[in-house]
């Protein structure tokens, strides 16, 4: 019986270790499920269907076509060779290939040879497709950024409460001290007013604080869909790494392909080669003799088509052409604000290391200034203002701390999202 709650003992902290880390996985992993990330899948889809769509134009078309003809008066089913035809008038007996009433069934086929936009829009098709495989993994790092930074702002209104809840503890304790003392005519009256007064104003702070709470856990229902009262305890496992303003590649893969749209648009100005071919089955009776006559026809050849103007053309060219330079110039911009955005943040992230640093420091001595307080003010060497004022500092300091790490927590995602990173190395 000894051994085996020796044994359960020991796996407690193993299992409260694996189920925090599933805690914070079943958050991350709730947002693969997510309709935001459903919807980029989806545009992902629609850009492998656009590159299918693309490269089909390469291959060859094919129809089977069947046709029933009437006419006031005898046409041809087929061309006929000058010979053959005076045969033909020569010997009524033959059926000639002339009716009012034709049926045709056959096939058609349609192969680009050369037509230069066609590989070029493939290669669009292609580069829109890595676009829109760039902008899903950037949404999904910016919620698990978003879900990061929510349970860190949880977590720092949590811990607010607690402080809160202590405090009030703690006053309350000091409330019976004064009460005592008014009875006894060793305190004023307005001392317990003041003592009272206090409580409420740590109980608004708390309910002020829920009202935040509630919209953090609303917004992380909206994105996991799971409802959470407290935390998930989370861990820093890594940090960032500056591996280039990966935020942008959807925008750089996008301009990619508009510049390869102008050059497609450009080529539907170059000669294209067309190979066609069509097979005919004709059936009628024959207007000479009423004989049925069945022939086929079958015809092979290539089509060569050179444009020589086409201002409509030109127009979309050029039109195409500031397209791209507009998204370029927006590229520009934007790699300027990142760059510029990444740096400032670095920043932030060493002074808020630095600085939470220090409010651990503090908090101590501030703890241990209002324990002084305390035996100051019950020993009637401190007024109830100033006690008050150590009770204040403590929470306020504590509030601080607890911010600064919330804080750390937003400017590592957003360091995490800049450049791309897997979050889920950063955190567990």
């Amino acid at each position: 019986m000894i051994k085996k709650i020796l044994i359960v003992l020991f796996l407690l902290p193993v299992i409260a270790k694996a189920q925090e880390k599933q805690s914070m996985q079943m958050l991350l992993d709730s947002l693969k499920t997510h309709p935001k990330t459903i919807a980029d899948d989806l545009v992902v889809e629609k850009a492998i269907a656009g590159k299918k769509m693309a490269n089909g134009n390469l291959f060859p078309e094919i129809d089977l076509f069947g046709t029933y003809d009437y006419s006031s008066s005898p046409s041809g089913m087929l061309p006929i060779a000058p010979n053959e035809l005076l045969e033909m008038v020569k010997d009524q007996s033959i059926a000639q290939p002339f009716s009012q009433n034709i049926m045709r069934a056959g096939a058609s086929i349609s192969m680009p040879i050369f037509v230069k936009s066609i590989y070029t829009m493939a290669a669009k098709a292609k580069t829109m497709y890595h676009s829109a495989e760039a902008m899903r993994y950037i949404n999904l790092l910016k919620n698990e950024a978003i879900i990061v930074s929510l349970n860190a702002n949880l977590k720092y209104m949590n811990s607010m409460i607690d402080a809160l809840n202590k405090k009030k503890q703690s006053v309350l304790k000091t409330q019976d001290i004064i009460t005592i003392k008014v009875n006894n005519q060793r305190a004023p009256e307005s001392a317990l007013l003041k003592i009272n007064d206090a409580l409420n104003q740590i109980d608004l702070a708390i309910a002020g604080i829920q009202l935040k709470k509630a919209e953090v856990t609303t917004k992380l229902q909206d994105l996991t869909g799971i409802y959470l009262e407290k935390n998930v305890e989370m861990t820093q496992i890594g940090t960032y790494a500056d591996s280039g303003l990966v935020a942008l590649n959807p925008l750089r893969y996008k301009i990619d392909a508009e510049r390869l749209g102008v050059r497609a648009e450009k080529e539907k100005l170059y000669p294209m080669l067309v190979a066609r071919g069509n097979y005919n089955h004709s059936m009628a009776a024959a207007y000479n003799n009423g004989g049925s006559v069945n022939k086929d026809y079958t015809t092979v050849g290539l089509v060569l088509k050179v444009p020589l103007f086409n201002k409509f053309q030109y127009a979309k060219i050029s039109k195409s052409n500031i397209e791209v330079r507009e998204l370029e110039n927006d590229l520009a911009q934007k790699e300027l604000e990142l760059t510029t955005q990444a740096k400032q943040l670095q920043i932030n992230l060493q002074i808020i290391e630095n600085t939470i640093s220090l409010y651990e420091k503090s908090i101590d001595d501030k703890e241990k200034l209002l324990k002084v307080a305390k035996i100051a003010y019950k020993s009637d060497r401190m007024t109830i203002e100033d006690y008050l004022k150590y009770e204040d500092d403590y929470v306020l300091e504590q509030s601080k701390y607890n911010k600064a790490i919330a804080e750390k927590w937003q400017t590592l995602m957003k360091l995490a999202v800049i450049y791309g990173n897997d979050i889920e190395k950063i955190v567990k």
